[in-house]
Formats: C-alpha cells, structure tokens, sequence
C-alpha cells in the first residue's frame, strides 16, 4: 500500500455530519445505555467538529404547529444553527410531514447536524397534536400492560410515518384529579401507573422512538396547574418510587416538571421549581437514581411558574437539564449558556457532557446519517 492509499483510507475511515463519511457499524436507540469504544469514539469525533455554538444549539428545543412558532420562525433558527430539535404542537399530518421535510433539507444543504423531531404523543393528546392520525382512546381509559404496548406501538406507526423521533410520553403521574394532568395519567393505583408506563416505555423503544417519562419527580398529587402558576409538593416526593423501575427499564428520556417543592428538607428546591433545581436535576434524578439518558425541561415559555424567573433557561441549565425545551428567545438562551461557559470551567464541561449525550442518541436513533 503506497503512502497516498494508507492517507486516503485513514481519511475515509473517519466520519463527521459535515463530510458524510460513513462507518460500517448500526446502532438502536437500545444501544445509547451500552458501553461500545466505537460508539464513543463516533461521539467525540462528531462533537470535536462543532464550534461551542453549534454545541450549544443542539441543547435547544423550538416548537412548531399552530401553538408553537411560525415555519418561518422555526426555518429561521434551523438555517443559523441555533436549534437541536423541534417539538411539534397542534397540527395537522400534513403541515407536520411538510415542515419536517423542508428541516431535514436545511440540515443537509448546510451540512449540521439533523434536528431531533419530538410531539407529546401521549394517547390522551395524540389526536389533539397530530390531526388526521388514527383515534386512540385517553391514557387513563387503557386497562393492561398488553393494551398499553399495543397502544404505544399504534402510536409509533403514526410517529415513524411522520419521521418524528421522540415522544414525550408516557405521563407516569399518579392520579387523575390533577387540573394539569387529567385523564393523561394511567389512574391513582402507584403499581399500575408504573407496570403502564413501564410496557408503554419498553414497546415505544423497542419500535425505535425515544419515550420520556414525566413529569419528573411526580404532577399528580399536587394541586394547581403549573401552565398558571406556581404548584407545590408540601413535603414528601410521593410520586417518586415510580421513577426507578422506569429507569432500570431503560427510559430513555426524562422531562422534569415545573413544580416546587417545599417542607422538605432534603430535597426542598428553596422557591425554584424542579426544573430550575441543581439539588433535583443533578443531585436526586442524576447521581441518587443513577438516570444517565437525557433530561429535557417542560415547556419554559409558557409556564407561569417558570416564566418569573430571570433567565430561566440557564438556569434550567445549570440545574442539569440537558436539553432546553421551547424557550422564550433561542437566540438568547444560546448566548446566555455560552457567555456562562465562558466564566465557569465547570459548568462548560457540564455542557459538554450534556451535547456529546444528544449526539449519542442522534446516532444511536439514526437521526445522524452515517
């Protein structure tokens, strides 16, 4: 072998979303939680090709469909690379599938890498988020584990046609008297919430969609609604013994919710929501639990009880959330993480390790075209 044919297949043996390069190698979303060299070594190359910016942006979650930003708007953030995903709110399949094709285009022209597409898809809102897609009864109306994987993987069949990659389901909150939650929970039995969840999450991830569990540590047994203010646990997490076999199962994504808790003394969150809380995100769901997939925050521009707060998303950030979901100004929240990157070591490998997970699972869920 000469010299120039051992540099040229060093090259190509290479791979990044700019060169196109490919490895012999597939992944399933299934493979995010296991140990493979190649894997890694895939991550670091991908996230050593992107500017601080370009990382930054993949930590951002805009929002499409009639009660999210404008196709221009969200065309927009998608041309400028200051977004790593989409949730897509009400809508039709259409006008969905459209936007989703025009996005995927801009991520290929400008060579970034391809955006993350994710719709609450929870039984309950299904219908509601994805018009034109096949009826599916309320969460709280399915009556076994068999029914909930069947479910899930209708549900899956409408996601993939679409090329939407995450759900945000299933909700995993205990109780349905909640004003937020509603007939979206499984019921107010604690071991039928978790054997639902539990075949709800296995069935959505085995059909090849990312499932999230919510509303981390728990929105069913508090009261109010945090769309309109601030809601409290008053003293002890009582949701939070469904999280760990949903973990142990494989979840791959966990939303945390926008709700304070107090009278607690070990996990009191001192006026800020669980969202905004470095004791919650990062002490009890990261390092107590063991949860190593992806943290997303709930909604930050809409919520009350999260609006109030001065640069909610960095704070979210800071908290241990690693991916940003709907803040108010994209553009902002990136200028904001990297200025805070800038004046704490710390926190920018924080960071860090917040994209190189994003970009494993883009891999892993086949978002990345290797």
């Amino acid at each position: 072998m000469t010299k120039l044919s051992i540099i040229i297949t060093t090259v190509m043996t290479l791979w990044s979303p700019f060169k196109g390069f490919t490895q012999d190698m597939d992944y399933e979303i299934t493979d995010f939680y296991n140990s493979n060299p190649s894997l890694e070594r895939e991550v670091i190359q991908i996230f050593d090709e992107l500017t601080d910016s370009a990382r930054v942006a993949q930590m951002i979650v805009t929002s499409a469909g009639e009660l999210g930003k404008s196709n221009q708007a969200v065309l927009k953030l998608a041309s400028e690379n200051k977004i790593g995903g989409v949730v897509f709110l009400k809508g039709t399949k259409e006008k969905h599938k459209s936007l989703i094709d025009e996005l995927n285009e801009i991520s290929k022209v400008n060579r970034q890498i391809p955006l993350l597409f994710s719709i609450d898809a929870e039984p309950s809102l299904l219908n509601g988020r994805l018009q034109g897609s096949h009826p599916i009864k309320n969460t709280i109306e399915i009556e076994s584990t068999v029914e909930s994987k069947q479910i899930a993987a209708q549900i899956n069949k409408e996601l993939m046609e679409m090329g939407m990659h995450q759900n945000f389901a299933p909700v995993c909150d205990v109780g349905s008297e909640n004003a937020a939650i509603k007939n979206r929970s499984f019921g107010s039995d604690r071991d039928k919430v978790i054997q639902m969840s539990k075949a709800f999450i296995e069935a959505t991830q085995e059909g090849g969609i990312v499932a999230t569990a919510k509303h981390f540590p728990g929105h069913g047994l508090v009261d109010g609604d945090t769309h309109k203010k601030s809601v409290f646990i008053n003293g002890e997490l009582q949701e939070l013994d469904v999280y760990p076999p949903l973990i142990e199962a494989g979840v791959l994504s966990v939303m945390t919710a926008h709700i304070t808790i107090q009278n607690n003394q070990k996990y009191d969150t001192k006026g800020l929501p669980v969202s905004c809380s470095r004791n919650i995100v990062t002490g009890l769901l990261k390092e107590e639990l063991g949860f190593k997939g992806l943290i997303i925050t709930d909604a930050l521009n809409i919520m009350k009880a999260v609006t109030i707060i001065e640069d909610a998303p960095l704070v979210a950030s800071k908290a241990g959330n690693d991916m940003l979901l709907m803040p108010v100004n994209e553009t902002e929240t990136v200028h904001s993480i990297l200025a805070e990157m800038q004046k704490d070591e710390e926190y920018r490998e924080q960071v860090y390790d917040s994209v190189k997970k994003i970009i494993r699972l883009k891999i892993c869920a086949g978002i990345i075209d290797r």
